[in-house]
């Protein structure tokens, strides 16, 4: 698929920060306005170099490679999976020390002409089941906000057993990532940052699945002669 979306949870974890953080993340849905409107010129204006050429500009990918960081980011803190009380940090590029992380690789070649357009009709039952998931924000302005879908009935009942017992279980925690995990693989193909189809398939747990193509490579371990 190419899209690779992981998050290590943090503990401990504060029993009533998530009650604020709405208010902490305010700095960022200010800026992240302005970034996702940035975000959507910049797709429509891929799409028509797509159109005629085959070819995604690299520069506006990524910027919307960056804007998607930054989102997951601040979802992965707030209201899309209250994993971390880790401040996300103010960048559109990579941010290595931090628990949430998200790549997506950049496509070589994709369909160019009227077939492009076809392809992104196509995952409309994909479009569904994200809104069905994350609520009408599909993982862009308002995916982090409180109430729309599945994943979010999941987080409030992780914020309430957060309050009363101190505790966010690890199998909660694993469908909260393969929920979040399905919607942005779905967001990449609407944004044409990848070719592949999103698959039917719910992948949980803080990493990609081993052995899926999205899965990270195994280390090389040096043989040793003799």
């Amino acid at each position: 698929m190419g899209v690779r979306l992981e998050g290590r949870k943090s503990k401990p974890l504060s029993r009533w920060l998530w009650l604020v953080k709405w208010v902490l993340l305010i700095p960022h849905f200010i800026i992240l306005a302005f970034l996702l409107l940035g975000l959507i010129l910049a797709t429509i204006v891929a799409f028509v170099a797509l159109l005629f050429t085959g070819s995604y500009p690299r520069r506006l990918f990524d910027y919307n490679l960056g804007v998607l960081r930054w989102t997951w980011r601040v979802s992965f803190y707030g209201y899309s999976a209250l994993a971390t009380d880790e401040y996300p940090p103010f960048t559109l590029g990579e941010a290595p020390g931090y628990p949430a992380r998200l790549e997506i690789d950049y496509p070589d070649g994709q369909r160019s002409g009227l077939p492009l357009i076809g392809r992104w009709l196509l995952g409309f039952p994909q479009y569904a089941l994200a809104v069905l998931f994350a609520g009408s924000g599909v993982g862009l302005a308002e995916h982090y906000r409180v109430g729309g879908g599945v994943l979010h009935v999941l987080v409030f009942v992780v914020a309430m057993l957060l309050l009363f017992t101190d505790d966010y279980p690890t199998d909660v925690f694993d469908l909260v990532m393969g929920f979040n995990r399905w919607v942005f693989r779905v967001v990449a193909y609407a944004l044409f940052m990848r070719p592949e189809y999103p698959p039917f398939r719910f992948d949980p747990g803080p990493g990609e699945p081993s052995g899926s193509a999205d899965a990270e490579p195994p280390p090389v371990v040096p043989r040793v002669a003799g």
